[in-house]
Formats: C-alpha cells, structure tokens, sequence
C-alpha cells in the first residue's frame, strides 16, 4: 500500500561524480565539520541519493541550481566551487541565499532554501529516512529517542482478527463506520450488550514496526508521506480558495487535514492528552453572545449530563492524573484511576515560575499507563509519542482497549482496508445498510450489508462526506441534509504560544514531554475575548521539527553557527502552546467536490472556509500569556507563535454534524441520533456543537458512551 513512500533500492539515484564534488562542498558548509561529523560524513549525501530517486523532478531543480552555483564561482573567482576556500564558499552562497547573483535559470534563494532544508534532513532526520549516519547528530544535540526507563520496545500487542469481505454475514445488529475513538467505543458497548457488530476501517491494522518511526513520515511532521493511511494515490481532498477555484490536496499535506486512517484512528498515533471540556464550554452562546458571521451555539447537554461518561471513559480505557491539579475547571465524583507521570524537569521549572504569577497550574492527564494497567506496561518515557505509535503499548487507543473489548465477545467483526461508500436508507426514515468497497488488484469489490442500527463514527470530515454521498430521491442533497446543515461547522483547533530560550537545559529528554498546563484562561479573559484555552509545555519536539520550526527568529541556521545553535539550543528551548476555544462558522464546511473523484470513482471531500476572527483575538491572548509565562520561568529570549488565517480542522476535526434539540439548527438529536431517523447514529467529533479550549478525544470517547447507552436502550 502506498500510506507511506517506502525506499527501494532502485530509488536511489547515482549523482554524478561532477555535480557530487559541488553537492559536498555545498553540504560541507552548510553543515561543517567539528568536534561532530560534517554533513558528508553524517550521511547527507546518501540521504540526497535517495531523495532524488523518490522526487526526480525536484532533484532536477537541484542540479540545475548546483550548476549554476559552479558557473557563478567560476565566474567570480576563475574557479570551481569546490576548489574555493572556505571563506569564498560562504561569501558566496550568502550571496546566493540572498539572491544577489544573475541570470541563474531558477531562483537562487528558493535553491538555496531547499538545499539547505534536504541537507539538515539527511543530518538530523530519522536513520530510517537514509541519512544521520549512526544518529551521531542526536548525540550532539542531547535527543534520546528510545526508554528511559527500561521495558521491553516494540512490546508484544494483542492481534485483531478481521474478516475477509466474503466471511462477512449478511447482515448485522449493527455497523460502525470507522474503528477510532468513537467507532472502538461503540463497538465494545454494543458488542458486550449482546448486539452482533460489524466494524469497517478504512485503512489498515498496522503494527508497530508497520507505524515506524520516521521522522519525515509521520503525523507530527509529513513531508513526504505520513505513517499511517489513507494512501497517498487515489485519496484527494479539495480545497475551495476564496476566488472559487478547486485546488487538489493530498494526504500528508496539511491542507488536507488528515487525522490517521487505521485501526485505532487518531488514537494510534495521537499524544493523549485526555481533558474534560469545561463546563461553560457547553453554553458559550448564553455566556458570551453570537458574534457576527459565526454560528456560535449551546449545546443542548449539560456538563453534568455528561460527567458520569467523562469518568467511565477515563476509567474504562484508562486515564493519568491528577485530579487535584486543576480546580475549578471541571466538577468530578472520582479520582483518575492511574496517577501522574512524574514531573520533568521543563514541567518543574514552569510549576515554580505559574507559582510566581500566582496561577494554578499542574499534571496534564493523559490516555497512557502511569503504572502497569490491563496486561500493559507503564509509559518507559520515549522521545517520540506524539505522531508515532507506542514502543511498549502503554498509550490507550480504540486499536488496544475497546475493539479487543468488542472483539473478545465473539459479537464483533472487524473488516479492514475497506470503506463504506454509501449508507442505504428508506423513505428518508430509516437506514437499512451499508454498501462496502475496498481494492482488488486493478479494480474495486463491492458489497452490500444489511444492517439494524449504522453508527457512523469516520471523523467530522469523512462522516459528513458520507451523508452527503448517500442521497436518495427521499433526501436528495445527502441524509440528514434538509436544511443544508451536513458539512457545517467545521472546526478544529487554532493553536497559540511562544517559545523560551533558556541559559541552562530545561529539557531532561523524559516523554512524551508534555507535563504541565494551567486552564485559568479557559473563560473571563476580559476585554471582549470569547472563551480562552489551556497553555501547557509541548511534547518532546523530534530534532528536525526543532530545527524547523524552534530556532529563534534571528538564530544562524547553517555554517559553524547554525551546528552550534542546534546544538546549544535543543535542550534549552522550552515552548507553550495551547488551543483556544474555536467560534465556528458555517461557512467553514465538507461539500462533495463536482470534479474530482477518488480511486473507487466516489466523489472526494471538498474544504472550505476560514478562521473566524474572533478566534484569532483569543489566540493572540493566549499567546501573551504563553509569553510571560516563559519570562518568569527565566528565558533569556522569548518569541512567539502565531496561527494563520486558513480553514482549521486537522487532528481535532468537529462539527460537522452538530447536535442539537432542533432541526432546523442541527444534524443530530441530544443522543447523536440523526434527526428524523431512529437508527442511525453518529459517534465522532461531528457532534460536537464547540470543540471547547482543550484537546477533545476525551469528550469525543464520553459523547460515544452516552451515545452507545441510548442505542443499546433503544434496542
């Protein structure tokens, strides 16, 4: 399967020995030897052998750029570019970077920006991706991937069997549309109810060999590909740009706001951050007003409707916390069941400066074992959680709690590698089954299941695409869609935050990193700002996304200085970040794209919309307080982080398919049922009315409980 570009010895391509002898010189300087290897002797140059055989095209502009950047010293200085001193090579690819030469047939700034981005790839990306020779680079920045606490990596997980397309029965209790955070919960607690279940996934069982861990391939960072599905051919998104143009996405390109197709969904790969929305999360249009050209509601729940689900997800697949750490942000009857992760150093030194400021600030909960718990061992502190799946099965998703729950019953099947095109209805009233595709060599198999009860639980963009796709003369413009609803509301997460530069280490490489927040600016900011969020420390940051995206504004990024501020900085660079309460508009939303169709001729999502302004200012406050609280921890220099005004939705995707009492306003009922049908059901973040100012998984696994109890009670 195409999830990810994997490496084959043909893909590597022979440079020749001319433009080599540039290409060394170059990456020489750009990273040069010292007490740690250069760039040619960390591997550089058969990590860029590589990537010219994955991206000719590219490489071609490469080679045309190292030309010129030949000619240009031969032009200079009567000499090739590899027999010029040091000195000269520097002298001249500043001039280069700058774009203060002639003539050249491609823009010298853009070569010299993507020669220097593929040269610190190859030095300090993954050894998986074909450089990093030895992983010498890691050593000399202070990054430990692997435990720091003992156990057995990778760990042993329970395997899922699935079932082949004709091994399915003709018909089901129920069919879940997905096998995520909702669609696992689903499954268990209809399976355990004694219901038979089929569940179909879209992507794969992967392992977590199969997951891997590459550093340019993942779900933190995906540059070239991600690492899990869907597969990079065959599965566009559009997006539809203010000038009504229709412009094709892929994948791994953050536009498309992928969140992981495969077992487990977004929890095999997600950094389980577990938070109960606040209270006032649920009545934000009572609280604050509706601002102009939002669709800013309440929910038609209570928090304390939903608490006594809040504990069972935090029970039954299993939570690390304190719940002290935070009062006042969201009443519980019940502690977590497993403790905190032991503090780290950065959490330590940003608990001493939050008490400074006299804020409340503590333990971030999280979806992974403190202690052994279920047969799995505790979280052994890695350096890559975030983005990857976990090396001893310690972090709690649908793929390793409720689905081997479901499955265990003898109640539930699993299809994988298999998508549901269309839900089949009758009169508009009731859904009557699902029609399956999946790939069979050149082609498609198809199949039709019957079913009592769908619950569609496929994530806000993909479950709103498949209303819409199930039309029928009954509903014409998709299920559910009389009042032009399904796809609107699309929201996710606008992030804000600063980064701190330090004079002393902060970061002591225990993960997953992320260890202290406060929520006192959840609500009543003031000055007009609508809602707030959480700030907390962020995950163990991969080296390449620090050299990326952590580097001070003004930090030298290549030569001698550029090692030595990768080096020096790694460690001593904290970074606070948040997500604020998004106000959602319904002009961000999923239609069907009129032009574009994926591998199975099934028209493919189309995105549209934009950030609301109001969003924006609660992110610039959030930002500022991300800022001082950087300084009273003692950073040195301080800079911050600012989102951009593009559609918002990614790993945190909701509302598309909003409930609500009304439908005239609401996809869904209070239960997540569709209006005007009594069985069919949806269980993912589409339902979500706000996506509130903290990470939602733990509200998407509530909401599926609740929603799974009024199934099953409705038999």
């Amino acid at each position: 399967m195409g999830r990810r570009t994997r490496l084959k010895a043909n893909d590597q391509r022979q440079i020749s020995n001319e433009l080599r002898s540039i290409l060394e010189a170059v990456s020489n300087r750009l990273i040069p030897e010292d007490d740690w290897p250069s760039a040619t002797d960390g591997g550089v140059l058969a990590y860029l052998e590589r990537r010219a055989g994955e991206d000719p095209a590219a490489w071609e502009r490469m080679e045309s750029g190292l030309r010129a950047l030949d000619a240009e010293a031969s032009s200079r200085y009567s000499r090739p570019f590899p027999n010029l001193t040091a000195g000269e090579q520097d002298d001249l690819l500043r001039l280069v970077q700058q774009e203060h030469v002639r003539n050249w047939s491609v823009s010298s700034a853009s070569f010299f920006n993507e020669l220097l981005s593929l040269v610190a790839e190859g030095y300090y990306g993954s050894p998986d991706s074909g450089g990093n020779r030895e992983a010498k680079s890691w050593r000399m920045i202070g990054y430990r991937p692997g435990p720091a606490t003992g156990g057995q990596t990778p760990a042993a997980e329970t395997e899922l069997p699935e079932r082949a397309i004709h091994q399915l029965r003709e018909r089901y209790d129920a069919v879940i549309v997905g096998a995520g955070a909702g669609g696992s919960v689903a499954a268990a607690t209809l399976a355990e109810s004694g219901m038979s279940v089929l569940v179909v996934e879209r992507g794969s069982r992967l392992g977590y060999n199969q997951v891997g861990s590459d550093h340019l391939r993942n779900h933190r960072l995906s540059k070239y590909g991600h690492n899990t599905g869907p597969d990079r051919e065959g599965n566009p998104r559009t997006i539809l740009t203010e000038a009504g143009e229709e412009r094709v996405t892929a994948p791994f390109e953050s536009d498309y706001h992928n969140n992981a197709m495969t077992v487990g969904g977004g929890t095999r790969v997600y950094g389980a951050q577990a938070w109960r929305f606040h209270p006032e999360d649920f009545r934000m249009a009572t609280r604050y007003g509706v601002p102009d050209g939002s669709s800013l509601s309440d929910w038609p729940i209570a928090y304390e409707e939903l608490e006594p689900y809040y504990e069972r997800a935090e029970w039954e697949v299993g939570v690390s916390g304190d719940g002290n750490a935070h009062p006042g942000h969201a009443k519980r009857s019940r502690p977590y069941p497993m403790p905190a992760l032991s503090m780290t150093l950065e959490a330590r030194r940003l608990a001493e400066a939050a008490a400074k400021l006299g804020w409340d600030a503590g333990a971030v909960p999280l979806l992974i074992n403190s202690v052994e718990r279920d047969g799995r061992p505790a979280c052994v502190r890695c350096g890559q959680c975030v983005g990857f799946a976990c090396p001893t099965d310690s972090k709690n998703g649908g793929h390793n709690t409720m689905l081997v729950r479901a499955i265990a019953t003898g109640n539930c099947d699993l299809i994988c590698d298999t998508m549901v095109e269309r839900i089949d209805t009758e009169g508009g009233k009731r859904a009557t089954g699902v029609r399956l595709v999946q790939q069979a060599g050149d082609g498609a198999r198809r199949r039709q299941v019957r079913a009592g009860h769908v619950v569609v639980a496929a994530g806000a963009i993909e479950s709103a695409r498949l209303l819409l796709h199930s039309a029928s003369d009954a509903e014409p413009d998709g299920i559910g869609n009389r009042n032009g609803l399904v796809g609107r509301n699309l929201q996710g997460h606008v992030y804000s935050g600063a980064y701190g530069l330090f004079d002393d280490p902060v970061q002591d490489g225990l993960g997953p990193g992320v260890g202290i927040a406060t929520l006192r600016f959840a609500h009543g900011n003031g000055g007009g700002v609508i809602g707030g969020g959480l700030l907390a420390n962020e995950f163990t940051r991969l080296p390449l996304i620090h050299w990326n995206r952590a580097l001070a504004p003004d930090a030298p990024r290549w030569g001698l200085a550029g090692k030595h501020t990768m080096r020096d900085s790694y460690l001593r660079t904290s970074q606070i970040q948040g997500p604020i309460q998004e106000i959602p508009s319904p002009e961000s939303r999923v239609r069907l794209s009129p032009t574009i169709k994926d591998r199975f001729g099934i028209p493919v999502a189309q995105l549209s919309g934009s950030i609301h302004p109001e969003s924006l200012r609660a992110a610039e406050m959030l930002g500022e307080q991300a800022e001082r609280w950087l300084w009273a921890a003692g950073a040195r220099q301080v800079w911050r982080t600012r989102p951009g005004g593009g559609l918002s939705a990614g790993q945190h995707q909701a509302g598309t398919l909003r409930m609500g009492n009304d439908p005239a306003t609401s996809v869904t009922d209070p239960t997540g049922r569709v209006h005007g049908y009594d069985n069919l059901w949806v269980s993912d973040g589409s339902v979500h009315v706000t996506n509130g100012g903290v990470n939602p998984v733990l509200t998407i696994l509530a909401l599926a409980f609740r929603t799974s109890d009024s199934l099953v009670k409705h038999g």
